[in-house]
């Protein structure tokens, strides 16, 4: 046991660079950021719904009843300069839990009213463990602030680290659970039966009656009864195997590849967007996000070949 500890904390705690944490603070803030902008008529628009259609989740369940509309307003207003701050890596060990919070706020209070967006549950989680890490000590205005008062570049460190292995954990044990509610509602007759067919068939029906945007090429594909059990038991596999990409590189890649390649099925076949895993962001925290500063580099020419003459050893093997 003892020694399964020592690994486990040689793993999780392992030293990364500043630079990566800092980047990936960058991508899941500014990515949160942006959506939280774009987002923004629709977030205060849920103060003009009736009260009676209140109906609390999460954190809002603290609320007995629905905030006034200048609260909304300026719940939204204090969350998108929060994360403003955020990104920018500005008095980042105050401001960022701060925008963790609004941000928890201000989506789980739009949610409060009768609909669920699943698609935002990652990327709060992702802020929140960012907001909680040193993600501010590279490419930030905190950093920038300590390089000119003498502090020494950060250097790899498994304080770095371990923030990057837990939005790595966080992902996987998403898509885990996921598999897991598949088997406790449908079992393995999931991959099996025509069951996603029939969710995919029932969800291009229902928006078509209600005039909602719907996947021309889901309502065709169903004709096609076969396609859907392989279908479905990929989608099993890779939601149940996706813990194994803790432990792989190379099965982070296939995994990272494959969820991917989910999300678009998703978007093709039922026309719901799920914008953070799409743009690749979800999955930003398994690679080494620093080294794409050397693919921009020009490879120098390398020296010319030694001369006998001049006394240097020949290429090859030296002696």
């Amino acid at each position: 046991m003892r020694r399964l500890l020592e690994r486990f904390d040689r793993a999780f705690f392992a030293e990364a660079p500043a630079e990566r944490l800092a980047i990936l603070r960058l991508l899941v803030g500014g990515f949160a950021l942006v959506y939280l902008c774009v987002r923004a008529v629709h977030l205060q628009r849920v103060g003009h719904l009736p009260p009676e259609s209140f109906r609390p989740i999460g954190v809002v369940s603290a609320l007995s009843a629905p905030l006034p509309l200048w609260a909304v307003r300026g719940l939204v207003a204090a969350a998108i300069a929060a994360g403003a701050a955020f990104v920018a890596g500005y008095r980042f060990r105050a401001l960022g839990p701060v925008f963790g919070a609004l941000l928890l706020w201000v989506l789980s209070y739009r949610s409060s009213w009768g609909m669920v967006f699943h698609t935002e549950n990652l990327l709060v989680l992702h802020v929140i463990a960012l907001a909680l890490a040193p993600a501010a000590d590279a490419y930030a205005l905190d950093a920038r602030a300590a390089r000119r008062a003498g502090a020494a570049p950060p250097e790899p460190d498994g304080r770095y680290g371990w923030p990057i292995r837990l939005l790595c954990a966080i992902t996987v044990i998403a898509y885990f659970i996921a598999g897991i509610t598949k088997l406790r509602n449908s079992g393995l007759a999931w991959a099996t039966s025509d069951i996603l067919r029939d969710i995919i068939a029932h969800d291009n029906v229902r928006k078509l009656a209600l005039g909602d945007t719907h996947s021309p090429l889901g309502g065709a594909l169903v004709r096609y009864p076969f396609l859907f059990p392989p279908l479905a038991s990929a989608t099993l596999a890779l939601e149940l195997g996706a813990p194994l990409a803790l432990f792989s590189r190379r099965i982070a890649v296939v995994f990272c590849g494959a969820a991917w390649l989910f999300h678009l099925g998703v978007l093709l076949t039922m026309a719901i967007l799920f914008p953070y895993p799409l743009l690749g962001v979800a999955f930003a925290g398994f690679f080494e996000l620093e080294k794409m500063r050397d693919l921009r580099r020009p490879r120098r020419a390398g020296p010319p070949p030694a001369s006998r003459r001049g006394g240097e050893a020949p290429l090859g093997r030296r002696s």
